[in-house]
């Protein structure tokens, strides 16, 4: 009997820390990353999505971009409103100029944390 408890306690360990483990784990096969994790959460920062400036509303931090796909956080072409992170970054930009940019997704709110003219 003392045994198969032992068994029992042994097992439920090991699959409580598999568990765990493979909660937030990342597996890199041939230079490839894999993860667990839902789509929305891993990062691509190195991709700027490109758009162009309809409207900058520097007062309340706000920009009016036509962009196209945004693969950070899986967002098709469309014109939108995003926040800024900082209101200086919208300092030398104006409506009509083409720009790349990132975007940190917080729930239902979007906020560009990049932005530059595009070259």
């Amino acid at each position: 009997m003392k045994n198969v408890l032992k068994s029992s306690a042994i097992a439920l360990l090991l699959l409580s820390a598999s568990a765990a483990y493979a909660n937030d784990h990342t597996v890199h096969v041939g230079g490839h990353e894999h993860t667990n994790k839902p789509k929305a959460q891993v990062t691509r920062q190195t991709e700027l999505a490109e758009g162009e400036i309809r409207k900058i509303n520097k007062s309340t931090g706000k920009i009016t971009v036509k962009h196209g796909e945004i693969k950070s956080v899986e967002m098709p072409p469309m014109t939108m409103v995003f926040g800024v992170a900082d209101k200086a970054m919208l300092e030398g930009l104006n409506e009509g100029d083409k720009v790349k940019f990132n975007v940190k997704q917080e729930g239902s709110n979007y906020t560009v944390t990049e932005i530059r003219k595009a070259q």
